[in-house]
């Protein structure tokens, strides 16, 4: 007996497999190395609309945006953070906040849909070397950190990285600087100094402070930034991302960044300049929200979503 239903389904599942692999296991097969050759992974990294991408203000459009809204972004999680070094990057997943809801972003270009945070990371750079993926207005900074969130229509981010309307990520930008590190928010801190525990591929460390996500944006003005649509920067490079790169460039001790370059990856070799190159801009458009009108924020009295 036929049954075009079910037959349909079992392609759907052919399609997306690959992809929800690719994404599993990238860890293990990409290298920063020989970005070229990621292709091979993933085909799409050598598709379009692709990131990190150079931002110029000059050419940015600006637009009366919507501000982005963060819900319960200043709420402490009802954990502790749990940070790893995985090989390629250092990051730790977000875990709910003491509402029992995980931080969120709507606003902006996004649809009418809310994207929970999934999981911070950072790109960097060496001693010889900038590390930011994105440039802004012609300079490479010294440290970049995405935020990256799933829109909640969707169960997993492996699901959602199928998807165009999938992922958002926020990109804040680091420039290291000769002061006394106590100007640090104490979830900026409290991650730079996990990284003396996290030397080795596979290590992980458990911060002693409960944080919240909005701590590490510390005083960044939340309504000034650019975005446009591009990809994940890493296999595979699926383009689904709607990225937010703010344009208020927050500082980074000159005692901290070395941090991360004592860090080691998967070979054993020092984890250094783990940044994609920069992606041409082909058509996309990039829009530029300065902070007027004010900034909004989301509050727990608002959340009737729920």
């Amino acid at each position: 007996m036929h049954f075009p239903a079910f037959d349909e389904f079992y392609q759907r599942i052919l399609f997306l497999l690959p992809f929800a692999a690719n994404f599993r296991s990238n860890e293990i097969e990409f290298d920063y190395q020989s970005p070229e050759r990621w292709r091979d992974i993933s085909r799409q990294c050598g598709g379009l609309n692709q990131s990190p991408i150079a931002i110029s203000r000059r050419k940015a459009i600006p637009l009366s945006l919507p501000p982005l809204d963060f819900g319960v972004y200043d709420e402490y999680f009802d954990d502790l953070v749990t940070v790893k070094n995985t090989g390629h990057t250092v990051e730790f997943k977000v875990p709910s906040t003491v509402y029992g809801i995980k931080p969120y972003v709507t606003g902006s270009l996004l649809p009418l849909d809310f994207y929970e945070a999934e999981n911070v990371h950072f790109h960097w750079g060496s001693p010889q070397s900038k590390g930011s993926e994105h440039m802004l207005n012609g300079h490479r900074y010294d440290l970049e950190m995405h935020i990256v969130h799933r829109n909640t229509k969707y169960l997993t981010l492996e699901d959602a990285i199928n998807y165009t309307d999938g992922v958002t990520v926020l990109a804040v930008l680091f420039k290291v600087v000769r002061t006394d590190p106590t100007f640090y928010q104490p979830g900026l801190k409290e991650l730079y100094n996990s990284l003396l525990h996290l030397g080795n591929s596979n290590s992980s460390y458990t911060v002693r402070e409960r944080l919240s996500l909005g701590a590490l944006l510390g005083n960044l003005d939340r309504g000034n930034f650019y975005t446009y649509k591009g990809s994940l920067t890493t296999p595979p490079c699926a383009p689904v991302v709607q990225w937010h790169v703010f344009g208020e460039v927050l500082p980074i001790s000159h005692q901290d960044l070395p941090k991360f370059w004592q860090l080691r990856d998967r070979r054993g070799r020092p984890l250094v300049n783990n940044s994609r190159p920069l992606q041409a801009q082909e058509n996309r458009l990039i829009f530029h929200r300065q902070p007027h009108p004010p900034l909004q924020r989301v509050h727990l009295q608002d959340l009737i979503w729920l």
